[in-house]
């Protein structure tokens, strides 16, 4: 049954329809996912023989220092580094320590290749965050049995992490995952100096869904609109959550308030596209969106104040509130971006 044959749906009809998710939603198996190595050495020739014996084992990207490597991994961050423990500009210690410093790169394993043995290059190696070491001159049975090992394990606390940060029902990251993204994206973003964006979502008049086709109904209500929301987003970084109930969350960083009120369009559209029976709701019969929309701004040199994750928050779920004030199924986003103090400079207010 189609989606749009869905506005005729009787109660019973509900009850019945049994509509899969996208495939966006099948959290894939580890062991379907190609991993990505990212391999640093100042020596090409280096990076050359540990690519030459990592072949086949994933997706390999190189880096020439660390500065450069620990770029690449914000950027697109990898399941496994291996880097030399001695380069110029940032050791191999050095960017391990930096590397975990980052919220966002902290679970990721880095192995540091090494020549020497001591136990207290090794001891300085696990304190600054490092998974494993290679000796020089590396063994490829060696270097593969590690990297098989440390990716084995990755894959597995990703798998975990996953299922405690997933909605069982909708697949969508649930609220704890969403809170922990938001105050590593607000760091990032006070750091950089970089744009932030949230949307905070509601179904309307969700309970008279629920009052008139039942709960199983409502189920299958929330699975399709958290299919819409998630088709929306075309950005690895993007990530839309439940934050609870029938309200839904989308974190975009990098994104510029014009941007994420089109995006906010764009999926009160969608939805709206889906002619969902809604035969309790007064707004045309079928299923709708009320979208709430804030920005994180930069300040007038170019750069951050401590961004605080509760005032965006408060300043998206203020503008849902304006939306619902304004007669739902719609996008509101402020009229203007007043000067804020620095531990809530984001964009608020209503039209």
């Amino acid at each position: 049954m189609s989606a749009l044959s869905a506005l005729a749906l009787s109660r019973d009809d509900w009850h019945a329809t049994a509509l899969p998710l996208c495939h966006g939603c099948e959290m894939p198996a580890p062991s379907c996912v190609r991993p990505s190595l990212l391999l640093v050495d100042d020596d090409p020739g280096s990076v050359q023989v540990l690519g030459r014996m990592l072949e086949g084992q994933g997706e390999l990207r190189f880096a020439l220092s660390g500065t450069e490597a620990l770029r690449m991994a914000q950027a697109r961050p990898p399941d496994l580094v291996l880097i030399d423990a001695e380069m110029p500009g940032m050791t191999g210690f050095e960017f391990c320590a930096a590397f975990k410093a980052d919220p966002l790169l902290a679970d990721v394993p880095v192995m540091i290749v090494t020549s020497h043995g001591e136990v207290s290059v090794e001891v300085a190696g696990f304190a600054a965050g490092a998974a494993d070491f290679i000796r020089k001159p590396p063994m490829a049975e060696v270097v593969v049995a590690r990297v098989r090992t440390q990716l084995r394990l990755k894959a597995l606390t990703d798998h975990l992490r996953n299922s405690a940060f997933t909605d069982g029902l909708t697949g969508l990251p649930n609220r704890r995952h969403f809170d922990s993204a938001l105050a590593a994206e607000c760091e990032r973003a006070r750091r950089s100096g970089d744009s932030l964006a949230l949307l905070m979502i509601d179904i309307d008049h969700f309970k008279r869904f629920n009052d008139h086709y039942g709960h199983p109904a409502g189920d299958v209500c929330l699975k399709l609109v958290a299919g819409a929301i998630r088709g929306a987003l075309h950005r690895p970084a993007d990530l839309a959550a439940r934050w609870g109930g029938e309200e839904f969350a989308v974190l975009l960083p990098s994104t510029e308030l014009p941007g994420a009120v089109q995006l906010a369009n764009t999926i009160l559209h969608t939805v709206g596209g889906l002619r969902l029976a809604h035969a309790g709701s007064p707004l045309g019969g079928i299923v709708s969106l009320s979208i709430g929309v804030a920005a994180a701004l930069r300040s007038a040199d170019g750069t951050h104040g401590a961004l605080a994750a509760p005032a965006l928050v408060d300043a998206a779920d203020r503008m849902l509130f304006a939306a619902k004030a304004a007669g739902r199924a719609c996008v509101r986003a402020p009229a203007q971006t007043p000067s804020l103090p620095a531990c809530a400079r984001v964009a608020h207010g209503g039209r």
